[in-house]
């Protein structure tokens, strides 16, 4: 099944509402909002809480295998989202003064949230169900068998197709020796492929382009499939070792960000 990005576009359409409200603050006030004001005292303490969220609920919902409150996927979505929102939200905080812990907590954030763009990239390339299940190596040659009947079955019913088409569309896409090069560097050559298929139709008569303009989703999905299977062991392998850095990270975050709110709070409230 291949990604989609929504979340992305809900996490764009919450910055952008944050930001106009923060500006109309920002207006108001005819200053940044302080850390310790009513406004930025607020929205930290709305980040902080997403960004809790986003260390705890999708994990949680991960280990519970036999759980029916939505599906996992789901619940990556709202993973991803609370842990862009969240830290945007501690960064509007900071009334863009980093000194001290507050500056490391804000450190940590950018690391955590770019740590976490990786990882979602590296988690694309794996394989998975509608489900958030992992596809091991034979569901994938299943799922490849499937669409190359589908491919010579279109092409069977369509003999005025050239042979360089045919040609084009029979063969597997040349995958790099290198497989790190072939999960990091994926949008690249996903990119170099529809170059190379729109220079293929450009060479066909207007009938044969309009053939393989209805074919051209399907010999997507093989390429697709055929470097996920050629990259599986890799993807799986890197999405481990990004694990073993991210989740320190974030609980050394976590951590810092702890104990700069106690620290906020003795010298905000019990010392007064």
């Amino acid at each position: 099944m291949k990604p989609d990005a929504r979340e992305l576009w809900w996490t764009m359409g919450a910055i952008v509402v944050i930001t106009i409200t923060y500006l109309a603050v920002v207006n108001r006030l005819q200053a940044i909002p302080a850390a310790s004001g009513l406004f930025g005292h607020g929205i930290g303490v709305i980040g902080f809480v997403l960004m809790l969220a986003t260390e705890t609920l999708y994990s949680l919902r991960k280990r519970s295998r036999r759980a029916s409150w939505g599906r996992p996927a789901s619940w990556l979505r709202l993973h991803i989202f609370t842990g862009l929102v969240g830290p945007y939200l501690v960064l509007l905080h900071t009334s863009w003064v980093f000194n001290g812990l507050a500056g490391l907590v804000t450190l940590l954030t950018v690391v955590v949230v770019v740590s976490g763009f990786i990882g979602r990239y590296i988690y694309t390339a794996v394989p998975r169900t509608a489900d958030g299940l992992m596809l091991e190596a034979g569901d994938l040659q299943s799922q490849i068998a499937t669409v190359e009947a589908e491919l010579q079955r279109r092409l069977a019913s369509s003999p005025d197709t050239s042979q360089a088409l045919a040609l084009r569309l029979a063969a597997s896409p040349k995958a790099p020796d290198n497989q790190i090069l072939l999960v990091l560097g994926r949008t690249f050559i996903e990119w170099g492929d529809r170059r190379q298929w729109r220079r293929d139709m450009n060479r066909l008569d207007a009938t044969g382009r309009a053939h393989a303009a209805q074919l051209e989703k399907l010999v997507e999905r093989k390429q697709a499939l055929h470097r996920q299977a050629t990259s599986l062991a890799t993807a799986r392998s890197l999405l481990g070792v990004w694990h073993s850095v991210h989740i320190p990270i974030g609980m050394v975050l976590f951590a810092a960000a702890f104990v700069h709110i106690g620290a906020a709070m003795y010298y905000a409230t019990l010392l007064h």
